[in-house]
């Protein structure tokens, strides 16, 4: 057993051998994290496959990732959705599978980016007025609030009555979802900034709108920045579901085509898209987080240690 145990203590670590190979830190820790999501959704796998290999899972009804994921072409032949209904057009007529997919990836995801880009450019405008202006927060503030709690579900009615069928509603919808909470969040932030950096800057001679601008709102950008990508995830969510209504051809509509026509394995494999697609975005927006908040310290994994 102790033999066994020096053995295993022999081994190289994952970061020993990775340093061996003479690849940078920043290599090293990408190639790290890589590794541990890859084996994260692996071992996941692995469990969904025994369950199925045991006669736990009925493959029927869920079926093992083999089985959706193996047989990619016949799954892709279904994300033809934006001409197959269509009066007097062959199903079989338009892009390639391959093609139907991307071009439905790409419809879904510029919603969501166009949706995510507008709410906050508007939320933190309307944040930082509400708390600039005292008449414009008593005109505004109370219907913010009195609006928040609605579910963006709601409010899908009104935005096929103003914009129709189309990208626009769904566009409304994720702004919809996100704009309220987002305002609510930008007035919080503002509260919570340290006075000691609005004192500093006053006794600098700073007016009231240099104070906004090169303390209030640089101090209140990285939380906003960390709502923002937690609201990433709320916004795929309210866009499939508009999607799935019919207001434009996208993922939402190839989930609600699966479910009408009782096909399991397209839903996982829609949904094994729909969750890479949103690790891709928050991956992205993690990025721009870095290169925008440049003077931010990593501050993940410092409780570690202790």
């Amino acid at each position: 057993m102790r033999s066994t145990m020096a053995s295993m203590a022999a081994l190289p670590r994952p970061a020993t051998l990775l340093a061996s190979l003479g690849l940078s830190p920043g290599l090293r820790r990408s190639l790290a994290r890589f590794g541990w999501a890859a084996l994260s959704v692996g071992l996941f796998a692995g469990i969904w496959e025994l369950l199925w290999a045991i006669g736990w899972a009925d493959p029927k009804l869920l079926p093992p990732p083999h089985i959706f994921l193996g047989n990619i072409p016949d799954q892709a032949r279904y994300f033809n959705t934006a001409t197959r209904w269509q009066i007097g057009v062959n199903p079989a007529d338009g892009p390639s599978p391959y093609e139907a997919v991307a071009m439905t990836i790409g419809a879904t995801g510029l919603r969501v980016m166009v949706g995510l880009l507008i709410a906050a450019t508007l939320s933190i405008a309307i944040g930082v007025l509400i708390r600039y202006f005292g008449l414009f927060e008593k005109l505004v503030l109370p219907t913010i609030t009195l609006l928040s709690p609605v579910s963006p579900i709601a409010w899908l009615p009104v935005a096929i009555f103003i914009f129709g069928i189309g990208n626009a509603p769904a566009i409304f919808m994720v702004v919809i979802a996100l704009f309220f909470h987002m305002v609510l969040s930008t007035i919080s932030q503002i509260d919570n900034v340290s006075r000691a950096f609005i004192n500093v800057a006053r006794t600098m001679g700073a007016s009231k709108r240099q104070i906004y601008a090169r303390v209030i709102v640089p101090a209140i950008l990285p939380q906003l920045l960390i709502v923002l990508r937690l609201n990433l995830f709320g916004a795929w969510m309210v866009v499939l579901v508009a999607e799935s209504t019919g207001v434009g051809f996208g993922l939402g509509q190839v989930i609600m085509m699966a479910r009408n026509t009782f096909n399991p394995s397209l839903v996982f494999f829609t949904i094994a898209l729909i969750g890479l697609l949103g690790f891709l975005s928050d991956w992205l927006l993690r990025l721009v987080q870095k290169r925008v908040l440049y003077w931010v310290p990593e501050t993940a994994g410092v409780l570690r240690g202790l």
